[in-house]
């Protein structure tokens, strides 16, 4: 008698098993089946934040759903992702991700409630913005090489601008005077908007500004262009050397973007909207749009972006060590 109860439980327990599975299994089919939840966070009206919104819209059509935006901003972006950390694994929330969160942020808050890597699965790379390395027009250099000789004749005297320690203008100079051997005093700001100003009424002699506002200020002449950030050369700067082309040996520092998704969520939900991200990016119309921001779209699979986003944190994470930054 107990053999037949036990081989009845064990015959139940399998079947309630394979319904769970065929469950499931026709849940992942039928995603998306509500609207998405994109998280970004930054405030509303930044780059980042247009960014977001362009690729939603394009997004939510590809994939026959709405995904709306909720901006949540604050302490370099770690308020978004711890969130997006906690959220349910069922597809329904993403992160807008960027470097200087998910590379640079986890080096200097030892404390964050969550583990970019055990939390969050990548779901695919956006793109980049490269940023310009300007000067005030009364400043004597016109490339990098003046710069470097003008900071010799005066060690420590040269003023850098940026949006604070830690913020991806701090680390793109402290890049380039680890791999030029020059060294200028930093002057941080709270936010780029003012570290921009400060630069434009010469309080301070350089900075590293993102290249869709840096753009129309260099061709007014309001700033000076010394090189930009990327590997390559910039479509809204073709003129402007690389700072690697200019001197910088294999420099390269841009603000990426990508996006993230909790852990947990199932890996077929991970390719639909991976497919659905690379899909809006070939959207001619999207493409441009984001063209004229800056932003250099590539794209790529899940897997790709998450050996990047490793890369890119020892990257940053053996700057930080060897230039002993370290938040006020």
């Amino acid at each position: 008698m107990r053999r037949v109860v036990r081989a009845c439980l064990s015959i139940i327990a399998t079947v309630l098993s394979v319904t769970a599975a065929a469950s499931a299994a026709a849940k992942e089919e039928a995603y998306p089946e509500r609207p998405i939840r994109m998280m970004i966070p930054w405030a509303v009206g930044g780059s980042t934040d247009m960014l977001g919104r362009v690729l939603a819209e394009r997004m939510g059509r590809e994939l026959g759903t709405s995904i709306v935006v909720e901006n949540k901003p604050g302490a370099t972006g770690t308020i978004g992702y711890a969130q997006v950390a906690r959220a349910p694994a069922d597809g329904y929330t993403m992160l807008l991700g960027t470097n200087s969160t998910f590379a640079i942020a986890p080096h200097f808050y030892r404390d964050l409630s969550y583990d970019i890597v055990k939390d969050f699965v990548p779901v695919g790379m956006i793109g980049a913005n490269q940023q310009v390395l300007c000067v005030h027009p009364k400043v004597p250099a016109t490339t990098l090489e003046e710069l470097i000789k003008l900071s010799e004749k005066q060690p420590g005297q040269l003023t850098y601008a940026s949006s604070g320690v830690g913020g991806s203008s701090h680390l793109a100079t402290e890049l380039l005077m680890e791999a030029t051997g020059i060294e200028m005093l930093h002057v941080p700001y709270r936010g780029g908007a003012p570290a921009l100003q400060a630069i434009l009424g010469g309080q301070t002699n350089v900075g590293f500004v993102d290249i869709s506002i840096a753009e129309p200020l260099i061709r007014s002449g309001q700033l000076r262009a010394l090189g930009t950030s990327g590997k390559n050369r910039a479509p809204l700067l073709p003129n402007v050397p690389t700072l690697a082309e200019a001197g910088a040996k294999d420099f390269e520092s841009s603000t990426t973007f990508g996006l993230f998704m909790p852990a947990g969520v199932p890996p077929k939900v991970v390719e639909r909207v991976n497919r659905a991200l690379n899909a809006a990016m070939k959207d001619p119309e999207v493409s441009k749009k984001l063209g004229l921001m800056g932003y250099e779209l590539t794209g790529d699979s899940a897997g790709s972006y998450a050996e990047y986003a490793k890369a890119e944190s020892d990257k940053w994470g053996k700057l930080i060590s060897v230039r002993n930054i370290a938040l006020p």
